[in-house]
């Protein structure tokens, strides 16, 4: 016999399937979370009118949105993100 449990519907769904639809929406975020940081590394790299103070916010709204998306991944995020992002700030703001 299958395991089953109750969807966010009240519906009946075996384990295995309430899987896959975690997976699927884990990848759905994923892909969201890197058009977001492409499209906010896009910005700062070309937009000759943003200043500073609008590109650090940029870069923290980007981090909390990451971080709804997924709860426990901060230090994934420190490590694959963070990097990139200070190097783009000190390349286009010409900081040291």
């Amino acid at each position: 016999m299958q395991s089953e449990e109750t969807g966010d519907r009240g519906h009946t769904q075996p384990a295995e399937a309430r899987s896959v639809l975690e997976q699927q929406q884990e990848e759905k975020n994923l892909r969201r979370l890197q058009l977001m940081m492409n499209m906010v590394m896009s910005v700062i790299a070309q937009d000759s009118t943003l200043t500073y103070e609008a590109a650090s916010e940029m870069i923290a709204d980007s981090r909390r949105a990451a971080l709804a998306m997924f709860p426990d991944k901060e230090l994934a995020y420190e490590l694959i993100y963070q990097p990139k992002l200070q190097r783009l700030m000190r390349d286009r703001f010409r900081l040291q």
